[in-house]
Parts: C-alpha cells; sequence; structure tokens
C-alpha cells in the first residue's frame, strides 16, 4: 500500500494534486488543516483492498496497548486513521474554494472512522448508501458551482444573441429596448415583436408595435356606459387603490346623467374606522342613500331591497392581495349577479398587479378601473398586466376630484404614455446588452405564466 500526503494553500488545492497524481477515483483517508494550508492523505483506489478486504467480518477496533489489525496481505492497517482525524473538517472552507474556482470532480472520499469509548477507532470500510458519505458534504458546494457556471453561460450567450441580432435586425432590436425600458414584461416584449416586419424603419415600426399593442387591449366604450347600462357593480381591491373614491366619482356621473333616484350605494367595509362614514358623506352630497353590509346575508338582503334600483355600487373593505379575507370577500360575491371592478394602482410595479390579479381571479372581473394615473411614471406595466390578463378597461382615474377625475379610457393617450423612451440619462435605461441579459433571465419562468395575449 503506498499512502501519499499532499499538501495545498487551500482544500481546492490539495485535492486537484491528489487527483493528477492519484487519478479521479483515488480514496481520500484523512483531511487537515495545517499551517500555511490543508494536508490530505490519500490512496489510490487500486490499492484500498489492502486497507480495507473484501466483504467479511465488520472491522475490528484499536484499544489501548494493542497492535493494529493486519489484513490477509500481512499489510499493516493504515495508523493515522484515528478517531482524531477528519475526512472534511474544511468543508466550509471548500466550498467557498469551490465557488471561486472553476468546476472539478473531487476525489471520492470514504466514511471517516468513528471514536468509541476509550480512545478506540474503527478501521475504515467500504461507504454503503447508509453511510452518507463525506463526498455528500460538498455536493452543494458542488452545485452551487454548476449554477453559478450555468447562469454566467447564459448570459454569456444572451450577450452574443443580443449582439448577433442586434447586426441583423438593429430596428427589432431598438423596439425590444424601447419596450423594456418603459416598462414592459419580457414574455409581452417577446410575443408583440415576434411578427414585426424586417423593412420597417424605426419610427413606422414604433407605430407598427402600438397598433398591435392598441389591438390587443381590451377597453369599455362610450356606448357601453355601465352608468347607462345599470346593474350591481362592487368595487374591489388592495388597500390604498382610491376604491371609495372611485365610488364617489362613479355615483356622481350617474345622479349628473341620471338622478339620484336611480342610483344606491353600498358599504360592506364595516372594520376601518370612518370609512362607513366616509361613504355616508358623499351620499348626502349626491342625496342618495347608503347601506352597510356585514356579511353575506345582509348584503343579500339588501340588494333584494334595492332590486329595482337603477345601478348599485357596492364598496368593498381595502386588505393586501394575501390576506385571507380575500376568500371571503370572493365568497360575498360569489352569488346573485354582482359584477366585480377591479380596481389596480398605475403607479404599483408589473409582478404586484400580477399577484393582485391572480388574488381576485376566483371573483372573475367584469372588469377593471386603473387608479392613479397621474401619478405614474408610466403605463406600461399596468397596460401590460391589463392585456395579458385578457381584462377589459372600464375606467382611468387621474385625480381626487369628483366626479371630474373619472374618464373612459383614451386609448391613443393611454398608449402613448405607456410607450414613451426613457431619457438618455435615466439610471433606469438599460444599456448596452442589458436588454439581452433581461430577456435570457426571464426566459424560463416567464413564458410559462405569461399567457397568451393576441387578440
Amino acid at each position: 500500500m503506498n499512502v501519499r500526503k499532499f499538501i495545498g494553500a487551500t482544500a481546492r488545492d490539495a485535492l486537484r494534486k491528489v487527483k493528477e497524481t492519484l487519478g479521479p477515483d483515488a480514496i481520500i483517508l484523512s483531511n487537515r488543516t495545517i499551517p500555511g494550508g490543508v494536508e490530505i492523505m490519500a490512496v489510490a483506489a487500486r490499492e484500498m483492498e489492502t486497507i480495507v478486504p473484501a466483504p467479511g467480518p465488520l472491522p475490528t477496533t484499536v484499544g489501548p496497548g494493542k497492535e493494529p489489525p493486519v489484513a490477509d496481505n500481512d499489510t499493516p492497517v493504515n495508523r493515522h486513521l484515528t478517531a482524531s482525524d477528519s475526512i472534511l473538517p474544511s468543508a466550509s472552507s471548500l466550498a467557498a474554494d469551490l465557488s471561486r474556482q472553476p468546476s472539478a470532480i473531487p476525489a471520492r472520499p470514504p466514511m471517516p472512522p468513528t471514536s468509541r469509548p476509550g480512545g478506540a477507532a474503527t478501521v475504515a470500510r467500504p461507504a454503503t448508501p447508509a453511510d452518507k458519505p463525506a463526498a455528500d458534504a460538498v455536493a452543494p458546494a458542488l452545485m452551487a458551482e454548476i449554477r453559478s457556471l450555468r447562469r454566467i453561460v447564459e448570459q454569456q450567450l444572451a450577450g452574443f444573441a443580443w449582439g448577433e441580432t442586434a447586426r441583423a435586425e438593429p430596428v427589432k432590436t431598438e423596439m425590444l429596448r424601447q419596450m423594456l425600458d418603459a416598462g414592459f414584461s419580457p414574455p409581452f416584449t417577446r410575443e408583440l415583436l415576434a411578427d414585426l416586419p424586417r423593412d420597417l424603419d424605426a419610427g413606422h415600426a414604433l407605430a407598427w408595435v402600438k397598433g398591435a399593442a392598441d389591438h390587443s387591449l381590451m377597453t369599455l366604450g362610450s356606448e357601453n356606459d355601465i352608468v347607462d347600462r345599470g346593474g350591481i357593480y362592487a368595487l374591489v381591491g388592495p388597500t390604498g387603490v382610491g376604491k371609495t373614491t372611485t365610488t364617489a366619482k362613479l355615483a356622481a356621473r350617474c345622479v349628473l346623467r341620471l338622478g339620484a333616484r336611480k342610483l344606491a350605494l353600498v358599504t360592506t367595509d364595516g372594520y376601518r374606522i370612518g370609512a362607513h362614514e366616509q361613504l355616508r358623506i358623499y351620499g348626502r352630497i349626491l342625496g342618495v342613500s347608503v347601506h352597510l353590509a356585514r356579511d353575506a346575508d345582509d348584503l343579500r338582503a339588501t340588494l333584494i331591497d334595492l332590486q329595482h334600483t337603477h345601478m348599485v355600487l357596492i364598496d368593498t373593505m381595502g386588505m393586501s392581495q394575501r390576506d385571507r379575507l380575500v376568500n371571503e370577500q370572493v365568497a360575498m360575491f360569489g352569488e346573485g349577479n354582482v359584477q366585480p371592478l377591479l380596481l389596480l394602482s398605475a403607479t404599483s410595479r408589473g409582478e404586484t398587479l400580477d399577484d393582485v390579479v391572480r388574488a381576485y381571479s376566483g371573483l372573475k372581473p367584469a372588469g377593471c378601473i386603473l387608479t392613479k394615473v397621474d401619478e405614474a411614471t408610466g403605463l406600461a406595466p399596468s397596460l401590460d398586466v391589463i392585456i395579458r390578463q385578457r381584462l377589459r378597461l372600464y375606467y382611468v382615474s387621474n385625480g381626487q376630484r369628483v366626479p371630474e377625475d373619472l374618464h373612459l379610457p383614451n386609448r391613443s393617450y393611454l398608449l402613448h404614455r405607456a410607450f414613451k423612451d426613457l431619457p438618455e440619462a435615466s439610471p433606469h435605461r438599460l444599456d448596452g446588452v442589458e436588454p439581452g441579459l433581461l430577456l435570457a433571465s426571464a426566459e424560463s419562468g416567464a413564458m410559462s405564466t405569461s399567457g397568451g395575449f393576441r387578440g
């Protein structure tokens, strides 16, 4: 048997020397930190049988004052296999080394010897599945290294692909950059530009892209204004989105057009202090009755009493889209002829808006109202979500005035705001290959959740 000692500045260096000298199947007998580096004791795999005989009795122990057992070929068992030795005591340093250097397959270490009372130690034996070899401690580091390398390769490939596409289709890559800068999601951007003609210049390409988005955007026309149609509408959405103010705007719109007797207001917000009183103030100003429904039974009874009213607007309690009470709200409006209108804030990120839509999907909203348009720097994220989620945009709210700041959607204005390019000096503007990297990072997960939007 030929046990070799290898010393390196790091565990990584020592393992590399083991592999170069004894091959990738070498067996590590011990590993310890020494001044200035790491010491590894190893033996070639072909010589391991001189240490551990093939199937036979369980290993014996080496007690105090006893000679170590001898194998069949009279080769003494390695005296370094003591309970004080450890196969990989510096696993954390090894993981750190692996994260900084290219991946390589380390030599396979066996199970470390275990101590017994009185200082005895068991002789090393072949690892079994139940033994959990010490190499398992390295596996997480290796997997992290592999994932890191994969990300680097994907980024490199994305950069190459972006550069090639920029040379072959400069107009398309410019449209990609502009849409990503504006806040459109990578899945929406890819699909919208999939059919972009190659012979267009930048100006005509932008017009084509706006036309494609306009074709996919569903809005409420003046001939379908819900004030004229009538019905029962519940304004739902997360807290702070402007439900009570928007309810008042719609109420004023109805009163100005049809009169106070055609309208009734209902609130289910019995939790917030003063919430009911706020709607009552609007009701007194408009001359409209206001009703409080504390639960589903109250709401059902109230709507029966108001069944001959032309229009009923229900103001609901604001809550986080992740609150369990959202499910109770879904159950409350699950029956009857209530048509939910989901309010979305134009100041929210696209991921947040997607989360809101998912949370309220059980209500099957009849449409949505986009609020706080005056506070948003751009409308790309909100229009992106509205189009991808196939929501019909009913109204746009752009201020606090009642009822002046509520409008039917102006499609040209909305698309102009959505496709407005960022200034050159903006810190949020993508540069170089960054658009390609953003597309590559979103490639795996975004397409599976984006859904189709082409109408």
